[in-house]
Protein backbone atom coordinates (compact mmCIF):
# COMPACT_ATOMS: atom_id res chain seq x y z
CA UNK A 1 0.00 0.00 0.00
CA UNK A 2 1.38 2.62 -1.05
CA UNK A 3 0.68 6.19 1.91
CA UNK A 4 -0.18 9.00 -0.17
CA UNK A 5 -2.60 11.98 0.36
CA UNK A 6 -5.54 11.26 -2.87
CA UNK A 7 -7.88 14.05 -2.75
CA UNK A 8 -9.61 12.79 -5.63
CA UNK A 9 -11.64 9.29 -4.83
CA UNK A 10 -14.67 10.70 -3.51
CA UNK A 11 -16.41 13.96 -3.73
CA UNK A 12 -17.63 16.29 -0.74
CA UNK A 13 -20.87 15.12 0.27
CA UNK A 14 -22.08 19.03 0.92
CA UNK A 15 -20.32 22.07 0.54
CA UNK A 16 -21.34 23.49 3.79
CA UNK A 17 -19.47 21.06 5.43
CA UNK A 18 -16.94 21.99 7.94
CA UNK A 19 -13.95 19.20 7.05
CA UNK A 20 -11.98 17.79 10.19
CA UNK A 21 -10.35 15.06 9.90
CA UNK A 22 -1.90 9.94 5.10
CA UNK A 23 -3.05 7.50 3.13
CA UNK A 24 -6.42 8.85 1.80
CA UNK A 25 -8.10 11.96 2.75
CA UNK A 26 -9.21 11.79 5.71
CA UNK A 27 -12.39 15.00 6.44
CA UNK A 28 -14.76 15.76 9.11
CA UNK A 29 -16.36 18.35 11.01
CA UNK A 30 -16.84 19.08 14.75
CA UNK A 31 -20.62 18.97 14.15
CA UNK A 32 -22.90 15.94 13.33
CA UNK A 33 -22.19 16.66 9.71
CA UNK A 34 -19.17 15.79 7.71
CA UNK A 35 -17.82 14.93 4.32
CA UNK A 36 -14.62 13.14 2.87
CA UNK A 37 -12.88 13.32 0.09
CA UNK A 38 -11.31 9.94 0.42
CA UNK A 39 -10.60 9.15 3.92
CA UNK A 40 -10.79 9.74 7.84
CA UNK A 41 -13.30 11.69 9.59
CA UNK A 42 -11.97 12.11 13.36
CA UNK A 43 -14.53 14.44 14.83
CA UNK A 44 -17.07 14.10 17.46
CA UNK A 45 -20.15 16.27 18.07
CA UNK A 46 -19.17 17.11 22.00
CA UNK A 47 -15.34 17.76 20.57
CA UNK A 48 -13.41 20.98 21.14
CA UNK A 49 -11.04 22.11 18.27
CA UNK A 50 -7.39 22.63 19.02
CA UNK A 51 -4.98 25.19 18.63
CA UNK A 52 -1.86 25.57 19.74
CA UNK A 53 -0.32 29.15 21.17
CA UNK A 54 2.77 29.83 19.22
CA UNK A 55 3.12 33.11 20.96
CA UNK A 56 5.93 32.04 22.97
CA UNK A 57 8.05 30.72 19.99
CA UNK A 58 11.16 33.63 19.56
CA UNK A 59 12.49 34.98 15.93
CA UNK A 60 16.21 33.20 15.48
CA UNK A 61 17.78 36.11 13.95
CA UNK A 62 20.08 34.01 11.92
CA UNK A 63 17.23 32.16 10.13
CA UNK A 64 14.76 35.80 9.73
CA UNK A 65 18.38 37.03 7.87
CA UNK A 66 17.83 33.96 5.57
CA UNK A 67 14.38 34.81 4.88
CA UNK A 68 14.16 36.04 0.73
CA UNK A 69 13.24 40.00 0.51
CA UNK A 70 9.47 39.58 -0.71
CA UNK A 71 8.85 37.15 2.00
CA UNK A 72 9.97 39.90 4.51
CA UNK A 73 8.42 43.03 3.31
CA UNK A 74 5.19 40.86 3.10
CA UNK A 75 5.48 39.81 6.57
CA UNK A 76 3.71 36.83 5.82
CA UNK A 77 4.29 33.36 5.14
CA UNK A 78 1.93 32.42 2.59
CA UNK A 79 0.73 28.52 2.83
CA UNK A 80 -1.36 26.51 0.35
CA UNK A 81 -3.28 23.70 1.85
CA UNK A 82 -6.30 21.30 1.02
CA UNK A 83 -8.23 22.45 4.46
CA UNK A 84 -9.95 18.88 4.23
CA UNK A 85 -7.50 16.28 6.04
CA UNK A 86 -7.96 16.46 10.29
CA UNK A 87 -6.38 16.61 12.14
CA UNK A 88 -3.38 18.33 9.89
CA UNK A 89 -5.80 20.96 8.45
CA UNK A 90 -9.24 21.08 8.44
CA UNK A 91 -12.09 24.34 8.14
CA UNK A 92 -13.21 25.39 11.43
CA UNK A 93 -16.29 26.15 13.08
CA UNK A 94 -17.27 28.64 10.24
CA UNK A 95 -16.42 26.83 7.82
CA UNK A 96 -13.87 29.35 6.54
CA UNK A 97 -10.83 29.43 8.81
CA UNK A 98 -8.21 26.61 8.35
CA UNK A 99 -7.38 25.12 11.58
CA UNK A 100 -5.01 21.94 12.41
CA UNK A 101 -1.26 20.93 12.99
CA UNK A 102 -0.10 22.04 9.69
CA UNK A 103 -1.57 25.35 10.28
CA UNK A 104 -0.03 26.04 13.50
CA UNK A 105 3.69 24.50 12.18
CA UNK A 106 3.20 27.36 9.38
CA UNK A 107 2.28 30.15 12.10
CA UNK A 108 5.51 28.53 14.02
CA UNK A 109 7.91 28.75 11.22
CA UNK A 110 7.05 32.28 10.64
CA UNK A 111 7.93 32.90 14.36
CA UNK A 112 10.94 31.58 13.86
CA UNK A 113 11.68 33.28 10.48
CA UNK A 114 10.89 36.72 11.83
CA UNK A 115 7.56 37.54 10.05
CA UNK A 116 4.53 38.36 11.22
CA UNK A 117 2.10 36.27 10.71
CA UNK A 118 1.69 32.51 9.10
CA UNK A 119 -1.74 32.04 6.68
CA UNK A 120 -2.72 29.45 5.39
CA UNK A 121 -5.60 29.56 2.90
CA UNK A 122 -7.70 26.03 1.02
CA UNK A 123 -6.84 25.40 -2.44
CA UNK A 124 -7.58 21.93 -4.09
CA UNK A 125 -4.43 19.72 -3.54
CA UNK A 126 -3.24 18.98 -6.71
CA UNK A 127 -3.12 23.36 -7.56
CA UNK A 128 -0.86 23.83 -4.59
CA UNK A 129 2.66 22.91 -6.34
CA UNK A 130 2.40 25.07 -9.17
CA UNK A 131 0.85 27.63 -7.18
CA UNK A 132 4.31 27.79 -4.76
CA UNK A 133 6.12 31.01 -5.68
CA UNK A 134 3.61 33.14 -6.83
CA UNK A 135 0.41 32.50 -4.84
CA UNK A 136 1.97 30.10 -2.04
CA UNK A 137 5.37 30.60 -0.18
CA UNK A 138 4.98 27.20 1.18
CA UNK A 139 2.44 24.06 0.64
CA UNK A 140 2.27 22.51 4.08
CA UNK A 141 -0.79 20.23 3.35
CA UNK A 142 0.12 16.49 4.37
CA UNK A 143 2.43 15.79 1.14
CA UNK A 144 3.89 12.64 1.58
CA UNK A 145 7.42 12.82 -0.13
CA UNK A 146 7.45 11.13 -3.07
CA UNK A 147 10.43 10.91 -6.26
CA UNK A 148 7.77 12.37 -8.88
CA UNK A 149 6.96 15.09 -6.05
CA UNK A 150 10.78 15.78 -5.54
CA UNK A 151 10.97 16.70 -9.31
CA UNK A 152 8.52 19.20 -9.13
CA UNK A 153 9.36 21.03 -5.35
CA UNK A 154 11.53 21.01 -2.95
CA UNK A 155 10.57 18.83 0.01
CA UNK A 156 11.71 19.07 3.61
CA UNK A 157 10.39 16.70 6.23
CA UNK A 158 9.14 16.81 9.09
CA UNK A 159 6.66 14.24 9.96
CA UNK A 160 6.03 10.21 9.48
CA UNK A 161 2.78 9.02 9.06
CA UNK A 162 1.44 5.38 8.30
CA UNK A 163 -1.99 3.36 9.26
CA UNK A 164 -2.81 2.12 12.60
CA UNK A 165 -5.96 0.06 14.39
CA UNK A 166 -7.61 1.79 16.96
CA UNK A 167 -9.64 -0.62 19.60
CA UNK A 168 -11.59 0.10 22.84
CA UNK A 169 -9.63 1.32 25.57
CA UNK A 170 -8.07 -1.71 27.27
CA UNK A 171 -9.11 -3.84 24.23
CA UNK A 172 -11.86 -6.00 25.58
CA UNK A 173 -12.09 -8.14 22.57
CA UNK A 174 -8.43 -8.94 22.44
CA UNK A 175 -7.90 -7.67 18.95
CA UNK A 176 -4.51 -8.90 17.45
CA UNK A 177 -3.23 -6.48 14.55
CA UNK A 178 -1.11 -9.14 13.45
CA UNK A 179 -4.37 -11.06 12.64
CA UNK A 180 -7.13 -9.64 11.93
CA UNK A 181 -8.61 -12.81 10.36
CA UNK A 182 -12.30 -13.18 11.17
CA UNK A 183 -12.95 -10.06 12.88
CA UNK A 184 -14.70 -7.25 12.60
CA UNK A 185 -13.17 -3.78 10.81
CA UNK A 186 -14.13 -0.16 10.17
CA UNK A 187 -13.07 1.80 7.73
CA UNK A 188 -14.08 4.91 5.79
CA UNK A 189 -15.26 4.70 2.72
CA UNK A 190 -12.53 5.46 -0.29
CA UNK A 191 -9.22 5.20 2.04
CA UNK A 192 -6.43 3.01 1.52
CA UNK A 193 -7.34 1.17 4.43
CA UNK A 194 -10.50 0.15 2.83
CA UNK A 195 -8.60 -1.16 0.25
CA UNK A 196 -5.55 -2.68 2.27
CA UNK A 197 -8.42 -4.28 4.73
CA UNK A 198 -9.56 -5.78 1.47
CA UNK A 199 -6.39 -7.74 0.57
CA UNK A 200 -5.58 -8.46 4.23
CA UNK A 201 -8.82 -10.01 4.24
CA UNK A 202 -8.11 -12.07 0.76
CA UNK A 203 -4.97 -13.35 2.18
CA UNK A 204 -6.94 -14.64 5.27
CA UNK A 205 -8.81 -16.89 2.56
CA UNK A 206 -6.51 -17.73 0.56
CA UNK A 207 -4.85 -19.00 3.94
CA UNK A 208 -7.61 -20.89 4.59
CA UNK A 209 -9.03 -18.27 7.67
CA UNK A 210 -12.04 -16.27 8.17
CA UNK A 211 -12.52 -13.41 5.98
CA UNK A 212 -12.24 -9.61 7.41
CA UNK A 213 -15.66 -7.89 8.15
CA UNK A 214 -14.84 -5.00 6.71
CA UNK A 215 -17.55 -2.16 7.97
CA UNK A 216 -17.67 0.91 5.60
CA UNK A 217 -18.73 4.35 6.68
CA UNK A 218 -18.53 7.93 5.41
CA UNK A 219 -17.87 9.41 8.67
CA UNK A 220 -14.86 7.84 11.30
CA UNK A 221 -17.42 9.07 14.04
CA UNK A 222 -19.93 6.15 13.48
CA UNK A 223 -16.96 3.46 13.17
CA UNK A 224 -15.33 4.98 16.45
CA UNK A 225 -19.23 4.90 18.38
CA UNK A 226 -19.55 1.18 17.01
CA UNK A 227 -15.74 0.08 18.43
CA UNK A 228 -16.53 1.74 22.02
CA UNK A 229 -19.81 0.19 21.92
CA UNK A 230 -18.50 -3.31 20.81
CA UNK A 231 -20.01 -3.30 17.30
CA UNK A 232 -16.67 -3.47 15.92
CA UNK A 233 -13.66 -5.02 17.23
CA UNK A 234 -11.29 -2.34 15.55
CA UNK A 235 -11.18 0.82 13.22
CA UNK A 236 -8.33 0.84 10.39
CA UNK A 237 -7.12 4.20 9.77
CA UNK A 238 -4.19 6.49 9.03
CA UNK A 239 -2.10 7.05 12.32
CA UNK A 240 -2.08 10.51 13.14
CA UNK A 241 -6.26 10.06 12.74
CA UNK A 242 -5.90 7.01 15.26
CA UNK A 243 -4.01 9.85 17.23
CA UNK A 244 -6.69 12.47 17.28
CA UNK A 245 -9.34 10.28 17.71
CA UNK A 246 -7.93 8.90 20.78
CA UNK A 247 -7.81 12.82 22.15
CA UNK A 248 -11.61 13.61 20.36
CA UNK A 249 -13.08 10.77 22.63
CA UNK A 250 -11.18 11.59 25.71
CA UNK A 251 -9.27 8.04 25.49
CA UNK A 252 -12.22 5.56 24.43
CA UNK A 253 -10.24 4.69 21.49
CA UNK A 254 -6.64 3.89 21.98
CA UNK A 255 -3.75 2.91 18.94
CA UNK A 256 -2.85 -1.30 18.96
CA UNK A 257 -0.10 -2.28 17.44
CA UNK A 258 2.90 -0.93 15.26
CA UNK A 259 2.47 1.58 12.41
CA UNK A 260 2.38 -0.07 9.24
CA UNK A 261 3.52 1.42 6.05
CA UNK A 262 4.99 4.68 7.44
CA UNK A 263 6.16 7.05 4.88
CA UNK A 264 7.53 10.85 5.35
CA UNK A 265 5.82 13.98 4.58
CA UNK A 266 7.24 17.37 3.54
CA UNK A 267 6.81 20.93 3.24
CA UNK A 268 6.93 21.89 -0.14
CA UNK A 269 8.91 24.78 -1.82
CA UNK A 270 9.10 25.96 -5.08
CA UNK A 271 11.93 24.22 -6.63
CA UNK A 272 13.94 27.17 -8.09
CA UNK A 273 13.88 29.47 -4.55
CA UNK A 274 16.86 28.23 -2.80
CA UNK A 275 16.79 30.92 -0.41
CA UNK A 276 13.77 30.27 1.10
CA UNK A 277 14.25 26.67 0.77
CA UNK A 278 17.08 26.93 3.54
CA UNK A 279 15.33 29.27 5.79
CA UNK A 280 12.49 27.00 6.24
CA UNK A 281 14.70 23.69 6.88
CA UNK A 282 16.60 25.53 9.53
CA UNK A 283 13.72 26.93 11.22
CA UNK A 284 11.52 23.47 11.20
CA UNK A 285 15.42 21.68 12.53
CA UNK A 286 14.82 24.34 15.17
CA UNK A 287 11.38 23.46 16.04
CA UNK A 288 12.11 19.89 16.25
CA UNK A 289 15.41 20.46 18.11
CA UNK A 290 13.87 22.72 20.69
CA UNK A 291 10.53 20.63 20.94
CA UNK A 292 8.06 22.72 19.34
CA UNK A 293 7.10 20.11 16.47
CA UNK A 294 6.77 17.84 18.83
CA UNK A 295 4.23 19.92 21.27
CA UNK A 296 2.18 20.81 18.52
CA UNK A 297 1.72 17.52 16.83
CA UNK A 298 0.69 16.59 20.37
CA UNK A 299 -1.96 19.09 20.81
CA UNK A 300 -3.55 16.88 18.04
CA UNK A 301 -2.49 13.46 19.77
CA UNK A 302 -0.31 13.05 16.91
CA UNK A 303 3.08 13.76 18.68
CA UNK A 304 4.55 10.29 17.54
CA UNK A 305 4.28 11.35 14.04
CA UNK A 306 7.28 13.97 14.57
CA UNK A 307 10.72 14.00 13.00
CA UNK A 308 14.00 14.64 14.10
CA UNK A 309 16.07 16.21 11.23
CA UNK A 310 14.68 18.33 8.37
CA UNK A 311 16.03 17.13 5.26
CA UNK A 312 15.57 18.10 1.94
CA UNK A 313 14.27 16.19 -0.87
CA UNK A 314 15.10 13.24 1.42
CA UNK A 315 15.70 9.35 -0.72
CA UNK A 316 12.33 7.76 -1.69
CA UNK A 317 11.42 4.39 -1.47
CA UNK A 318 9.07 4.56 -4.74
Amino acid sequence: MTISKAHALIALAAAAALPLAACADPTSTNSSTSSSTSGTDTSTAAATTPSYDVSKIPTVDDIAALVPDEVKQRGTLRNGASADYAPAEFLGDDSQTAQGYDVDINKALAKVMGLNDGTTNHAEFPTIIPALGTKFDVGISSFTITSEREKQANLISYVQVGSAYGVAAGNPKNFDPTDPCGKTIGVQTGTAQEDYANELSEQCVADGKDKITIMPHDLQTDITTKVIGGQYDATFADSTVIGYTATQSDGKIEQVGDVIESAPQGVAINKNDEQLTQAVQKAMQYLMDNGYLKDILATYGAQDAALTTAELNPATND
